[in-house]
């Protein structure tokens, strides 16, 4: 099975920037972490999740859906359904350590039913673009487990990025600015 699917311009400037404009206006809550029970993690995990109005979620609803024929084909997959977006940011010191995205939780049921990870970038990093938005905050997947060779990912705005939820990823800390990003699963 290939590792990683990308593709790029999934969402285009207006939509990137309409979405971050909503999560600006948006409740904000630490993220959780989905363990033996579903709890805030900071040591594991320092980041915010937004609430967006549902005209947001299904603007991007529409360009995840958009894909979705492309994912299932690059990872010959059936894909069933999506689990249903989920707006992270990760401020100056916001990071995830190293998890799976796939695991048996009472806290979680359906974590047992995810077969791939996807995140679409709503802002580029100034790594990549000298106009982005913050620095650090990279994907960083460890597709032979931690210790081997990792894949890192600088997010670029409207990029999307899917992988088998089984493999152990990471957010590394964003040293500087906000970091913006959809997440979601497929079955």
């Amino acid at each position: 099975m290939e590792t990683v699917f990308t593709a790029a311009d999934v969402a285009d400037v207006e939509t990137c920037e309409r979405v971050r404009s909503a999560m600006d206006a948006g409740a904000h809550e630490p993220a959780e972490v989905l363990l033996d029970t579903i709890d805030v993690e900071r040591e594991q995990r320092h980041a915010i999740e937004v609430d967006v109005p549902d005209d947001v979620i299904a603007l991007v609803d529409a360009c995840l859906d958009a894909n979705r024929d492309a994912i299932a084909s690059f990872f010959r997959l059936s894909l069933e359904r999506r689990e249903g977006a989920g707006f992270l940011r990760y401020e100056a010191g916001g990071f995830y350590g190293p998890h799976v995205d796939r695991a048996d939780l009472p806290s979680w049921p359906d974590a047992a039913r995810r077969a791939l990870t996807i995140v679409l970038f709503l802002n580029s990093s100034c790594e990549i673009d000298s106009a982005g938005d913050f620095t650090g905050g990279r994907l960083r997947l460890f597709p032979n487990g931690i210790g081997a060779e990792a894949v890192d990912i600088v997010p670029r705005r409207g990029t999307l990025v899917a992988f088998p939820a089984c493999i152990t990823h990471e957010v590394t800390p964003v040293q500087g600015g906000t970091r913006d990003a959809v997440v979601d699963w497929y079955y």
